[in-house]
């Protein structure tokens, strides 16, 4: 797999905390999920793999938060286009988060800044998602 660049929006980055092997993304398939603490609470974060690029989000819909997997790791939709709340139906473009249709309307995921190099996955903390506090 060759390296991407990352443009890494990030001012004060944290440090790369590894997520998976890059292998365990396949294109449109299942996510990985992965502990993070979000404003100061514990909750999950998730990568996905679309058009070959990776990214990632907290698993919070816009509309009300909720995981947005209805099975482990099941964050597309039926046609692979979209990623989809499983308790409201609102369905997000992979590649911004920004909901395209459903409860939502207007709202977006909270994306997380990802690397992918040397077949790994990595996600870089920002203000508000930080590592999972053990």
């Amino acid at each position: 797999m060759s390296e991407q660049a990352v443009i890494n929006l990030n001012p004060n980055p944290g440090p790369r905390i590894p997520i998976c092997a890059s292998s365990a993304l396949a294109e449109r398939g299942k996510g990985v999920r992965f502990p993070v603490t979000a404003w100061g609470d514990d909750a999950v974060a998730f990568a996905i793999r679309y058009d070959n690029v990776v990214h990632a989000y907290l698993n919070r819909c816009a509309h009300v938060a909720m995981e947005l997997d209805w099975n482990e790791g099941d964050f597309f939709e039926s046609s692979g286009l979209y990623l989809m709340c499983a308790t409201h139906g609102a369905v997000y473009e992979p590649e911004t988060g920004r909901c395209a249709g459903g409860p939502c309307r207007g709202g977006r995921l909270h994306k997380i800044v990802v690397e992918e190099s040397n077949d790994q996955v990595f996600w870089i903390p920002d203000e508000y998602v930080r590592p999972a506090i053990a």
